[in-house]
């Protein structure tokens, strides 16, 4: 990188700065303007060489946060642009176009049924199509949160209650009998194949009509978490993933509670690192906060923090959600639990009540577990061990 010794002592005086205070907003103007534009890549580099120089790592974290509002610039200029293909919509043609590969093969495949013939390739290809789903839940937790922003529930409501349909078909395929296997597979395929004319056809220009590049440049950066299905992810979802993971907490104030007291990284660390994801919704039935831990067992992005707890749930149950919120509020309960199989997994999932001082309702919690292996202990285990 040309002018290395001069942009490190550049990016020196900003690390200083930012210890005294300096915003981040201020600290990216004067990188803008001292060093100019650069690849994130090249910041990285830069990051690491100062690291080589002994510069301590809390103080290069410091300066995370400014490249993350660096690249969040340069990303939002790329998604002006729909035919961008690191553009979200374009990732979903994308993604549609091997979906679509794949349907149309299994239909090809589906005559040859009636005479025994194709089964295992069919089974195969159906099975394999079952990856869709994450990329209905991209559209459920990234995309939908936007459009509600926007004044447009239609997805929410309506093709919410589609996404549904196929994964019910999923369950069906995966039980069928052989002689029913057929009618099955071929409603499946229908509903899929129906899926992408509806998203190209009339989701995503909706989409693009209604939302904002900086909105685009968020569920972009929040994909790279979610991930994709049949498509090598674009390099800067890379970059998105490594800023993320970089990215630091400049308060060193604590968090004080009767117990003790706790700085606001300890926090996030303390919570990502419970076996169990957490989930918070407010006395307004509103999403306040998510753990992120390496392996939840359901996708949250950081856009449903603000949306309402009603419209992070498919139409179908929604009367079930207002059940357990009614009478959480109430009093007539404080907590309710279920289970369910997923890919293999038992997976429990508890709610429980908030409640201050008087019983005072604060909202709710939702505490996911994965208790497969749990199950499994027998005898014991002592810590000497």
């Amino acid at each position: 990188m040309d002018g290395y010794p001069d942009r490190k002592r550049v990016l020196k005086g900003i690390l200083a700065e930012l210890h005294k205070g300096l915003p981040l907003e201020a600290a990216k103007e004067r990188f803008e303007a001292e060093i100019g534009s650069v690849s994130s890549k090249e910041i990285f580099e830069l990051e690491q060489s100062l690291l080589e120089d002994g510069v301590p790592a809390e103080e290069v974290k410091r300066f995370c946060n400014v490249h993350a509002l660096l690249f969040e610039k340069d990303l939002e200029k790329s998604m002006a642009d729909p035919a961008s293909p690191s553009h979200p919509v374009a990732l979903f043609k994308a993604e549609n176009s091997e979906i679509k590969r794949r349907v149309d093969s299994a239909k090809a495949l589906l005559p040859g049924l009636k005479e025994g013939k194709n089964g295992d390739w069919v089974r195969g290809l159906v099975e394999e199509l079952r990856a869709v789903l994450k990329h209905y839940e991209r559209k459920e937790q990234l995309l939908f949160p936007y459009l509600e922003k926007a004044g447009f529930y239609g997805p929410s409501k309506v093709m919410w209650g589609k996404h549904d349909e196929v994964r019910e078909l999923f369950k069906k395929v995966s039980a069928a009998p052989a002689a029913d296997f057929p009618a099955v597979a071929a409603a499946l395929l229908e509903e899929m194949d129906a899926m992408i004319f509806k998203e190209e056809n009339i989701l995503f220009p909706a989409a693009l009509e209604k939302l904002k590049p900086s909105d685009w440049a968020v569920i972009f950066r929040e994909s790279a978490q979610a991930g994709y299905v049949f498509i090598e992810p674009p390099a800067e979802a890379a970059e998105a993933l490594d800023i993320a993971q970089n990215a630091s907490f400049l308060s060193g104030e604590t968090v004080k509670l009767p117990s003790g007291g706790l700085s606001p990284e300890e926090l996030t660390v303390l919570f990502n690192t419970l076996p169990v994801d957490l989930t918070f919704v407010g006395a307004d039935d509103t999403v306040r906060y998510f753990s992120e831990g390496k392996d939840r067992v359901f996708l949250r992005a950081r856009s449903i923090v603000g949306r309402k707890v009603q419209n992070c749930h498919p139409p179908q149950s929604l009367d079930k959600v207002e059940r357990i919120l009614d009478a959480f509020k109430s009093g007539k309960k404080s907590s309710e639990e279920f289970w369910i199989n997923l890919k293999g997994r038992l997976i429990h999932i508890r709610y429980f009540a908030l409640r201050g001082g008087g019983g005072k309702y604060l909202g709710s919690l939702e505490v996911t577990q994965d208790i497969t292996d749990i199950q499994k202990i027998k005898g014991e285990k002592r810590l000497a061990d």
